[in-house]
């Protein structure tokens, strides 16, 4: 959620229930814009009571069915929202029609929206799409500025780094930052959002290209040779892994 003290943005609104509660408590406060990412129901299931208590706006993946109407968006276009300008980013991959949401932010770091298709030291499952089209959305998303705060909507870190090491054994930044994260969630801290370029040094998706990450993918599955035969394959280590 974002909010400039007058109006409040929600992104994939799983439930309504937390952002009714969080709205009961600041009435001075309308929510007036939803972002939706993809069409699964942990991202649109609180969307028609939270239209129907607020008449919030949403905006939401042209090439998707949402339960609700939206105002369709794809990769090009920009939505404003306060003093941000959201550029969508289309990201097929998880769901065929995946949007992400990228913003520059005055004064501070920019902050990316990408629902389940980039999670800190991992990405989604591909339900609808290939392992070309994941690759080419990360690659997408992988680009944009270092400082960038990646807003993913699951707290999957964890269970993530743990597959993450299982892969780079030896990756100095990856073990301090599963050490980091381990800290904050014994504290019952989040681990989100992180810095773009965190996710440079320790995702194993973000990182299929490199020298260490492929020498061990090539271990397990020694026909992956190009780079989306060597992601496919990483990514279904991951779905295997225990």
């Amino acid at each position: 959620m974002l909010n400039d003290q007058q109006r409040l943005l929600v992104v994939d609104p799983g439930e309504s229930s937390a952002v009714l509660n969080w709205l009961a408590n600041h009435p001075g406060v309308q929510l007036d814009t939803i972002l939706v990412t993809h069409h699964h129901a942990d991202h649109t299931g609180g969307l028609s009571e939270l239209v129907q208590a607020t008449g919030a706006r949403v905006f939401g993946p042209a090439l998707e069915k949402l339960p609700v109407d939206h105002r369709p968006v794809a990769q090009g276009q920009t939505l404003s929202w306060a003093d941000l300008t959201f550029q969508v980013i289309d990201v097929p991959g998880h769901t065929l029609g995946h949007v992400a949401y990228f913003a520059p932010v005055p004064g501070l770091p920019p902050l990316l929206f990408c629902g389940d298709t980039l999670f800190s030291a991992g990405c989604g499952r591909l339900f609808e799409g290939t392992p070309a089209q994941m690759l080419a959305s990360l690659d997408l998303l992988a680009a944009l500025p270092a400082d960038t705060q990646v807003c993913c909507t699951h707290e999957y870190t964890l269970s993530n780094l743990k597959f993450a090491l299982a892969v780079e054994p030896n990756n100095a930044a990856l073990k301090a930052y599963a050490s980091h994260c381990e800290q904050r969630r014994r504290q019952s801290l989040p681990t989100l959002p992180v810095a773009l370029s965190t996710e440079w040094a320790i995702n194993p998706f973000l990182r299929s290209r490199q020298a260490a990450v492929r020498q061990s993918i090539q271990q397990h599955w020694p026909q992956a040779r190009d780079d989306v035969s060597a992601f496919a394959a990483l990514r279904q280590w991951k779905n295997e892994f225990q």
